[in-house]
């Protein structure tokens, strides 16, 4: 039963910076493309980055390009999302999710593409 489960959310302020954690288990590490996406309430959940394993492929939503970067912990089945030069606007419950498919590049920003998800984590960026 392939599990995830985020950690690292908290408050920060304008222009700081966080590092959210997304640790897998019960599945091979590598046979899990994943992604982080972010809801605030009333709205839906967006897509903010992906990576797919079989061309090492990253893709950033336009909003937090050049901000945020995506990386992994082979050793320790994590993903991270370091968050840099935070605004108040990514504010929101951030979500890793997880599939064994392949998804093509432009549906990797779908959240229908993922069949596992965390529980999700606060990030609360004041101004």
């Amino acid at each position: 039963q392939v599990q995830l489960a985020e950690s690292g959310g908290g408050l920060v302020q304008t222009g700081g910076s966080l590092k959210l954690s997304c640790a897998i288990s019960g599945a091979t590490f590598s046979s899990l493309n994943m992604a982080w996406f972010r809801q605030v309430p009333g709205k839906e959940r967006n897509f903010v980055t992906a990576f797919r394993w079989g061309d090492n492929k990253s893709l950033y939503a336009d909003s937090v390009k050049g901000r945020f970067t995506i990386s992994r912990d082979n050793a320790k089945s994590t993903w991270y999302l370091q968050m840099n030069n935070l605004k108040p606007e990514d504010t929101a419950v951030y979500y890793c999710a997880s599939t064994y498919r392949n998804p093509i590049v432009s549906y990797m920003r779908d959240t229908q593409a993922y069949e596992y998800w965390g529980q999700g984590t606060q990030v609360t960026v004041s101004s």
